[in-house]
C-alpha cells in the first residue's frame, strides 16, 4: 500500500504515459492484470475508448518490442537486457529483444557547448583543438563525438544525455513496483524472479549510466590484452572523464557492420574471424571477464588484421569456479558425456527444484540428437538454443552472469558466420578446453587445490565443536530457530495484513464518531458553520475514512 501510494503520486504522470503505451499497443489487458492506480485505471479506459491500438493482429514479443521502443532509453535497455535471457524466453521473443533500437534525435550543437562545459569545467573550444559538433554515434544515454586534443591525439568523446538520469531514475522506480505487481497478480511468474530481474537490471543501468565505469572496463581489458598485438582496446584520457564524460582514443578502423568494405581493404575476413573468436574466448574462460556485447556495432576492423572493441558498458564477470563449471560442460558435451552435462545443469539450477529424472531423460534425448555429429560440425548457436529450451521447459533460471555469456557466444558465432561462412565456434573453443583440462590436472595445479581443499577440512573441522556448542546452548535457552520458506502462505499474508488495515481504521473510525458526538455537545472552542470546529473536523475525517473501508471492501470482492 506505502508503495503503491508512493509511486501513484511521484511517478503517476510518467505511469500514466506508460499505461497508455502499453494499451495503445494492444496490451490493455497485461495493464488491467496488474491493478494499476485507480487514477491510471481510469486513463486507461479512457484510452481504450479513444486511441486505436497499434500492430493489430501483430504477435505479443512484435508489440512488446514497439511499446519499449515508445517508452523509451530505460525500456529499451531493459528489452535488451532480456535479450540475453534465452533461459527465460523463446526465441521469438528474443529476435525482437534484439530489434530494439533508440530512435533519439541527436543533443542539439547548440546546446552541446553546455553539456560539455558542465561535464568538464570548460567549454569545447577550451578543451580540444578540434570539436566535431555532429556526432558520429548516438545512443538513448550517450553519443560520441570525434574530436583532437591539443597534443594531437584523435579521440572520441562520449557525452551523456542531460537529464537521463532523472528520467532512468523515475522508469526503475515504476518498474520496480511493476515487478511486485507483477509477482502478487501473474503467479505463474513467479519463478522466473521478476523483481530479481529488475535489481539486478538495476544496478546494470546505473553503471551504464556511469561513464566513468565503463572507462575503469575498458582499463582492465587493456590490462588483459597488454601482451596481445591483435587486440585493441581504446586507451582512456583519465584528465577529461568522469560519470557525464568518457573521453578514449579514436579506433579508426572498418566497423563490423561494413563487411562489404573488406574486400579492397586487403584484410582477410577469415583471419578477423578467427581472431575476435580467439579474443572473446580469451576472456570467458582465461580472464573471467569478458565484454558482454561484441555485435558488430562494438567491433572494428583495423590494419594487419586486428580486431578492435568499443563500448564496454556491458561486461560480464565469471568467478574460478563458474569457469570451472563452464569448461566441465563443454568437455562433457565434446565426450557426449550424458552424466557430466547434467551434474554441471543441477549445479545451475541453485535451489530451485528439478525433476533429476525427466531432467535426465531429456538430456539424454538431447545428447543422441549430437552422437554422431563430428564436433566440427556442431553449431554452437543450435546446441545453446537446445540446451536454453530444456532448461525453460523445467523452469529453471540460470545465474545472470551465464545468461550473459550465451548470449555473448550466440552473437560471437553470428558475427564469424558474416565474415566466414565455414566458421564453427566450436573449433575454437575445443584447444582452449583441451589446454585448460590439461592445466587442471597438472600437478602444481593438484598440488595447490589439495592445500585449498586441506585448509577448508580443517577449518571445518576445528569449528565443529563451537558449532556444536552454540546449538546446544541454543536448543537449551530456547533460541533455536527452523525457519520454513512457504510460498503459497503469501498470499494469505497479504490478504490478512488487508483485513488487519481495515480493521484498524474501522476502530479508529468509530472513535472519531464517538469522540466527535461528544466535542460537539461542548459549546467552546472556534467555530465552522456554526458547529464546534474540532467535532466537524474529526466527523469529516470518520466519513473519509469510511468511503475509503467500503472502497476497500468493494474493490476486494472484485478480484475473487
Amino acid at each position: 500500500m506505502l508503495r503503491e501510494t508512493l509511486v501513484a503520486m511521484r511517478d503517476l504522470p510518467r505511469l500514466k504515459e506508460i499505461s497508455g503505451i502499453l494499451i495503445r499497443h494492444g496490451l490493455g489487458e497485461f495493464t488491467q492484470r496488474l491493478k494499476l492506480p485507480r487514477a491510471v485505471e481510469k486513463a486507461g479506459e479512457w484510452l481504450n475508448l479513444s486511441l486505436p491500438e497499434s500492430g493489430a493482429g501483430q504477435p505479443t514479443p512484435v508489440r512488446v518490442r514497439l511499446a519499449f521502443e515508445e517508452l523509451g532509453p530505460t525500456f529499451i535497455k531493459l528489452g535488451q537486457i532480456l535479450s540475453t535471457r534465452v533461459d527465460v524466453f523463446s526465441p521469438d521473443w528474443i529476435a525482437e529483444f534484439e530489434k530494439l533500437q533508440a530512435h533519439v534525435p541527436p543533443v542539439p550543437p547548440e546546446a552541446l557547448e553546455a553539456l560539455v562545459t558542465k561535464a568538464l569545467g570548460a567549454p569545447p573550444a577550451t578543451l580540444f583543438a578540434e570539436f566535431d559538433p555532429t556526432p558520429i554515434g548516438a545512443a538513448s544515454i550517450a553519443q560520441v563525438h570525434r574530436a583532437r586534443l591539443p597534443d594531437g591525439s584523435e579521440v572520441a568523446v562520449k557525452l551523456r544525455r542531460p537529464g537521463i538520469v532523472d528520467k532512468v531514475e523515475a522508469d526503475l522506480r515504476i518498474l520496480s513496483y511493476i515487478a511486485h505487481l507483477i509477482e502478487t497478480e501473474f503467479p505463474e511468474t513467479r519463478r522466473y524472479q521478476p523483481i530479481e530481474i529488475v535489481k539486478q537490471f538495476t544496478r546494470s543501468l546505473r553503471r551504464e549510466l556511469d561513464l566513468a565505469v565503463e572507462a575503469r572496463n575498458m582499463e582492465r581489458f587493456g590490462r588483459d590484452f597488454a601482451d596481445d598485438p591483435i587486440i585493441h582496446v581504446p586507451r582512456i584520457y583519465w584528465q577529461y572523464t568522469n560519470p557525464q564524460v568518457n573521453v578514449q582514443s579514436f579506433v579508426d578502423g572498418i566497423p563490423a557492420t561494413r563487411i562489404d568494405l573488406l574486400a579492397g581493404s586487403g584484410l582477410d575476413p577469415r583471419v578477423l574471424a578467427r581472431h575476435g573468436a580467439d579474443a572473446v574466448l580469451r576472456m570467458i574462460l582465461i580472464n573471467g571477464f569478458f565484454h558482454a556485447d561484441p555485435h558488430p556495432g562494438n567491433v572494428f576492423f583495423l590494419e594487419g588484421e586486428r580486431v578492435g572493441l568499443v563500448d564496454f558498458g556491458m561486461v560480464g564477470r565469471l568467478s574460478h569456479a563458474r569457469r570451472d563449471e563452464i569448461i566441465d560442460l563443454l568437455a562433457a558435451l565434446a565426450e557426449r558425456d550424458e552424466r557430466a552435462v547434467l551434474d554441471v545443469l543441477i549445479e545451475w539450477t541453485g535451489s530451485h527444484p528439478v525433476d533429476e529424472h525427466k531432467f535426465a531423460y531429456d538430456i539424454g534425448e538431447l545428447m543422441f540428437t549430437y552422437d554422431h555429429v563430428p564436433l566440427k560440425n556442431i553449431n554452437i548457436t543450435q546446441l545453446i538454443n537446445d540446451i536454453m529450451g530444456l532448461i525453460r521447459e523445467h523452469s529453471i533460471l540460470l545465474p545472470p552472469e551465464l545468461t550473459l555469456l550465451f548470449k555473448a557466444l550466440i552473437t560471437l558465432e553470428g558475427l564469424g558466420r558474416q565474415l566466414d561462412p565455414d566458421f564453427q565456434l566450436i573449433e575454437h573453443i575445443t584447444p582452449f578446453v583441451r589446454e585448460l583440462m590439461m592445466e587442471r590436472f597438472h600437478p602444481a595445479s593438484l598440488l595447490k587445490r589439495g592445500k585449498h581443499t586441506l585448509s577448508e577440512a580443517i577449518g571445518i573441522l576445528a569449528g565443529l565443536p563451537r558449532d556444536l556448542i552454540r546449538i546446544g546452548k541454543d536448543i537449551r535457552h530456547g533460541k533455536f530457530r527452523v525457519n520454513l520458506d512457504l510460498k503459497r502462505l503469501d498470499n494469505f499474508g497479504r490478504q490478512l495484513d488487508k483485513s488487519a488495515n481495515r480493521l484498524t481504521m474501522g476502530i479508529v473510525t468509530g472513535c472519531l464518531i464517538i469522540g466527535s458526538a461528544i466535542v460537539m455537545t461542548v459549546n467552546a472552542g472556534p467555530k465552522l458553520f456554526g458547529l464546534p470546529f474540532f467535532g466537524f473536523l474529526g466527523f469529516m475525517v470518520a466519513f473519509f475514512n469510511s468511503i475509503w473501508i467500503m472502497w476497500s471492501i468493494w474493490r476486494s470482492s472484485k478480484e475473487f
